[in-house]
This record gives structure tokens, sequence and C-alpha cells, in this order.
């Protein structure tokens, strides 16, 4: 009760107070303490103004891109060499095999003298087999002319020549070789020979086959190696590819080998 007795007279007493003086400053002026009620938000249409603006969201969105691009385009490049050496060390080891050395002397199914210098120049798949082979030739034939095929279709790339040579001297002579032949491709060469040259030319790509019993129609099966080989433009064997590789898979191969040729012979 007292201090509500008392309350009118304390507000009749504020306005004789006198303001706070704070300490003078260098100009001798004092300074005294007002109090105003400061507004919550800033007067519309200044912002945040003192304050640095960082990267909008564009230039932050380009800069991750292209820190990605750059990222995948050395990963390509890295793969891509890695790749290249893959094939280099691969060629190299093939080499020192020593698969393909020396020469051999064939006949063409046009009767023609063959020897390896005659494809010096040129790219070549080569296959063993034999004409009475009842599928597995020809299906891997058609495996082999189907590469040929993909590959004369690109204008900048070298032309592969398709070879056929038999492991069935036996049965396998000149006339049966040109009607052979021109079944898979018009620029299919079959190469036959005696049993000493064919002997010879299979032990240098080191290529296995043997002649099955004969039956009362005096038939055989020839059970040999399947494989398709490819041939650099010096003669040396480069790579080879079992059934298991399909045509799109050794064009591809093909294609590298071009790209990364350097002839050793000059």
């Amino acid at each position: 009760m007292l201090l509500l007795a008392l309350a009118p007279r304390a507000w009749l007493r504020l306005p004789q107070l006198k303001p706070l003086a704070l300490p003078s400053t260098r100009g001798g002026e004092s300074l005294h303490v007002t109090c105003r009620f400061l507004s919550r938000q800033s007067p519309a249409g200044t912002g945040r103004q003192g304050q640095p603006q960082g990267p909008g969201l564009r230039t932050r969105l380009l800069v991750t891109a292209l820190f990605g691009a750059g990222l995948g385009g050395a990963w390509l490049a890295a793969r891509a060499k890695k790749e290249q050496w893959r094939q280099q060390q691969r060629t190299e080891a093939l080499r020192q095999a020593a698969v393909g050395q020396g020469d051999f002397s064939l006949l063409d199914h046009q009767g023609h003298a063959r020897c390896k210098a005659d494809f010096r120049g040129q790219w070549v798949l080569m296959y063993f087999g034999f004409t009475h082979c009842p599928d597995i030739c020809p299906d891997e034939l058609e495996k082999l002319v189907q590469v040929v095929r993909q590959l004369e279709a690109e204008p900048g790339l070298p032309p592969v020549q398709p070879v056929f040579i038999t492991v069935d001297p036996e049965r396998d002579n000149v006339e049966a070789m040109a009607r052979y032949v021109q079944d898979f491709h018009p620029r299919l060469l079959g190469l036959t020979g005696s049993a000493e040259q064919v002997a010879q030319v299979s032990r240098s790509y080191r290529v296995y086959y043997s002649a099955g019993p004969k039956d009362e129609d005096q038939d055989y099966i020839v059970d040999h190696s399947i494989a398709i080989y490819l041939l650099s433009p010096d003669g040396l064997f480069t790579d080879y590819y079992g059934r298991a590789r399909s045509a799109e898979q050794i064009a591809d191969s093909v294609r590298r080998h071009m790209a990364t040729f350097r002839s050793v012979l000059h």
C-alpha cells in the first residue's frame, strides 16, 4: 500500500531528472544516452548491406560441371593409355612366342602359287579348317567375313584380306577350295597344297589337326585347332581370336591394332 501511495509522487518527479552525462569526447562535447526503439526489419530494398554476396547457383553448377568433365576426361585418357599398354604387352608376348615364323608355299583356289611375302603390306585374317566341316568351320568363316565387311564399311581403314587354309589336303584340292570359298566372300582366298606343305604352315602357326577314322563312305572328320589369326602388314602374327569372341569384338581389336601399328621392317 505504501508503494502505491508513493507512486504518484515518483511520477511527478521524473521530469526533474537530468539526462545522464557521459565522459566528454575529444571535441569537448558531451554525449547523452537516448533510448529509441529500432525496427527488427530492415527498410525495404536495403538488403544486408556490407555483407559480401557468394556466387550464384548457376555459377556453382557451372563450376561443378566443368570439374566433373575434367575428371571424366582424365579418367578416359588414363583408361585408353592403360588399354594401349596392355595391347602392346600382349603383342610383344605373342611375337616372342614365335608364331607364324618362316615362309610357306601353297596354291590358292585359282591354282596360283602363294607365299607369305604375297601378303606383305596387308592386314590378314586367317583361319585353318576344311571344306567338309559340318558346322564349326562355316560358322567361324562366316564370323571372319563379318569382321571384314564391318571394316570395309569404314573408308578410313585399310582393307583386310581374308584367308582360309585347309588342314585336309587329301580332299581339299584347288577345285574343292574354289567351290567352297565362293559361298562366303568374294575376296576370301582359299589355300591348299601337298600334305607336307600343309603340315609345314600348320606347325608354323601352332595349329593342331588330326584326321579321324573313315566311315563306310570313306568320309571322316578332321579334329583341329579353332582360332582366327591376325597378321600385320609386316607379315607378323599379331593376335588371335577363339570361338568365344564375337565379330564385333574381333573388329574392335583389329581397329586398335591398326591404330597403334608401327612397321618394324623399315
